[in-house]
């Protein structure tokens, strides 16, 4: 089987540093403890997978916290999220792995099966992109790296994924699912979230 490596970016789990615009609705605390939620069911989910696995950590590095210490384990770059990503990308096929996958950590509907189907459809597409209802997307991957998929973006708008289509050069695409990440209270009451766990 190709060498294939899934990336994640992730944020340190840390009070009023994650979950920012939830945390607007339902303080930070209880965003907290929904985004230790979303960690939790990201990893049940990627440990499923076959693939090797890299965690990208917004701040630092945690040897000790739910991710398995045999994933590689680095830190974001500095700069935009564009520039974080291509960086990542850039470190993946530089040490030889012919198929990388993307994901973030804000999605309770992900599966393993989309992170399977992902690198399925690389088979026969040049990028797969999976989008998200607000406009951007939750996975991407790719057999090489395309830098038009991470200049010049309104990072964190609806126009992302728009933008990303449109700035590459003639390609397959293949998609996955649309899916909702959690990014609002209103994407959370969207969810399969148990509200009562926090009392709402």
């Amino acid at each position: 089987m190709e060498k294939q490596l899934l990336l994640i970016f992730t944020k340190n789990p840390e009070l009023g540093k994650c979950k920012t615009r939830l945390a607007k609705s339902i303080g930070n605390e209880k965003a907290l403890f929904v985004y230790r939620h979303l960690l939790q069911h990201t990893a049940k989910e990627v440990s499923k997978t076959k693939s090797d696995i890299a965690l990208f950590y917004s701040n630092f590095v945690d040897k000790n916290d739910l991710w398995p210490n045999n994933y590689h384990k680095k830190i974001q770059v500095e700069g935009h999220l564009g520039k974080k990503m291509k960086d990542a990308f850039q470190w993946g096929f530089n040490l030889g792995f012919k198929k990388v996958c993307i994901i973030g950590t804000d999605l309770l509907s992900l599966e393993a099966k989309d992170i399977h189907e992902s690198f399925k459809l690389l088979d026969r597409n040049e990028i797969v992109l999976g989008p998200a209802e607000d406009g951007g997307y939750y996975l991407m991957a790719m057999k090489k790296l395309y830098e038009e998929a991470f200049l010049n973006k309104a990072w964190s708008t609806s126009s992302v994924l728009e933008q990303t289509i449109k700035d590459l050069p003639p390609l397959k695409i293949g998609y996955l699912k649309t899916k909702n990440d959690i990014d609002t209270f209103e994407d959370l009451k969207k969810s399969d979230f148990d509200l009562s766990l926090i009392d709402l």
